[in-house]
């Protein structure tokens, strides 16, 4: 069993940067690769993020590609999301998610086994 836990939002204004750090523990942690996804309320949780944990593959949504990073720790088995931030539309819950099996797309909810609780970054212009 996977736990993943995030931390780091709060309250910014747009030309801030943040950092999210989603921490995992349980069993052994290896996964496929991990994402990040973010949901503003009253919408659908997206896909923001992903990350391979083997490899140095990075993948981001057009709407936040150039202004976010994603980054692992694999020592401290700890992901990272550098934010700067822009819009208020970044507004939003930030949750992570391990891919543990490498099936799916890494757009995609489905293809992932685990989440975290979210942590909720709020942006105001």
């Amino acid at each position: 069993q996977v736990q993943l836990v995030e931390s780091g939002g709060g309250l910014v204004q747009t030309g801030d940067s943040l950092r999210l750090s989603c921490a995992a523990s349980g069993r052994t942690f290896s996964p496929y690769a991990v994402a990040w996804f973010r949901q503003a309320p009253g919408e659908e949780r997206v896909f923001v993020s992903n990350i391979r944990w083997s490899a140095d593959n990075t993948f981001y949504s057009q709407a936040v590609e150039g202004r976010f990073t994603i980054s692992k720790d694999i020592a401290q088995n700890t992901v990272y999301l550098q934010m700067n931030v822009r819009t208020p539309e970044d507004t939003a819950v930030y949750y992570c998610a391990a891919d543990l099996s490498s099936w799916g797309l890494m757009d995609q909810e489905s293809t992932y086994d685990s989440w975290g609780q979210g942590t909720r970054v709020t942006v105001s212009s």
